[in-house]
């Protein structure tokens, strides 16, 4: 494990239209020293070869394949091989600031803490902002955590010096895969705090499962209670409290 580099892992899949735009943003960081794992997860379109051009130019970029195996399957091949002591998950598809990888470092040594996030912006396809920027709480933990999901993929940063490697639930489908990811981290570092400052920009997409809360309601209820095993009452209470912080997060802050 090297102490002073950063694991950016990156699962992509038909990620063609974006990855490029993703991949300039982690180039364009002030902190120099980064790999960047992109885990090619079976892509039907030319994303690979866009990636491999990247490559050919920038040796703290591998390109990484394997079949089909869903979001969870690829972000797990990554940090399998991931190298550095820290971890981020950064979508093919979202774009960091240039200060991202400086600021969340800072903060992680400010709040002598092992897990930090932050706020963002959420745009469009188009990359036009879709709605307002989402403002990250100061901080969070297990049970805060249960309540409504503040730690987005797009701006967390993992310090593995103390718990190593944590990987995330492929039985869940990749579906509140990434949740049960830093509900299990918080278990073990007891907080986490956040940055106030847009660290990026995360994506909207018309069709995000993330995006249409109905959908999410079962799966997220299952997961609270069977996973989590909270209990009927605890789960059905949980998952009342986190469809409100959504309709909250992307309805009413339009």
């Amino acid at each position: 494990m090297e102490e002073q580099l950063v694991s950016i892992v990156t699962p992509m899949y038909n990620g063609a239209k974006y990855v490029a735009l993703t991949i300039e943003s982690v180039l364009a960081q002030t902190y120099p020293h980064w790999e960047m794992l992109i885990v090619n997860d079976g892509s039907k379109d030319n994303g690979p070869e866009i990636v491999q051009e990247y490559v050919a130019k920038d040796s703290r970029i591998r390109l990484i394949h394997q079949p089909n195996g869903g979001s969870a399957s690829a972000r797990n091949n990554g940090i399998r091989q991931a190298q550095g002591r820290y971890l981020c998950l950064l979508d093919s598809d979202d774009v960091w600031e240039p200060y991202f990888l400086e600021s969340q470092l800072a903060l992680l040594k400010q709040k002598q803490c092992l897990l930090v996030y932050g706020s963002h912006k959420r745009i469009n396809e188009a990359g036009e902002e879709c709605l307002k920027p989402f403002h990250a709480p100061q901080k969070e933990t297990y049970q805060k955590l249960l309540l409504a999901n503040s730690i987005s993929c797009l701006t967390a940063m993992y310090d593995s010096s103390a718990h190593g490697k944590f990987y995330l639930n492929e039985s869940l489908r990749s579906v509140r895969d990434d949740y049960a990811f830093w509900l299990s981290i918080l278990k073990k570092v007891g907080v986490a705090y956040g940055n106030p400052i847009i660290l990026g920009s995360y994506r909207v997409m018309a069709n995000s499962t993330t995006g249409n809360k109905k959908k999410l309601i079962k799966p997220h209820f299952r997961f609270l209670y069977r996973v989590e095993k909270l209990g009927l009452v605890r789960s059905i209470f949980y998952t009342c409290t986190w469809a409100l912080s959504g309709i909250i997060k992307y309805i009413i802050l339009k």
